[in-house]
């Protein structure tokens, strides 16, 4: 799909390529955000971060003894 956004972009602009590489950053940022709201949506439904933590702790309270 965004390569098909990107495509149609490039062909209305009349293969003008300037600014594209600012154009396919700002999709990638894009793109990175909504992967970390899926994580983090993710990881609030499942209580995950809460048990990483209680094991990371458990951890290093089983090696300071």
């Amino acid at each position: 799909m965004l390569a098909l956004y990107v495509y149609v972009q490039s062909l209305l602009a009349g293969r003008d390529q300037k600014g594209q590489a600012s154009a396919e950053y700002a999709l990638v940022l894009l793109g990175a955000a909504a992967v970390a709201v899926a994580v983090t949506a993710w990881a609030k439904q499942t209580g995950a971060v809460g048990k990483l933590l209680d094991a990371v702790f458990k951890q290093l309270l089983g090696r300071a003894t």
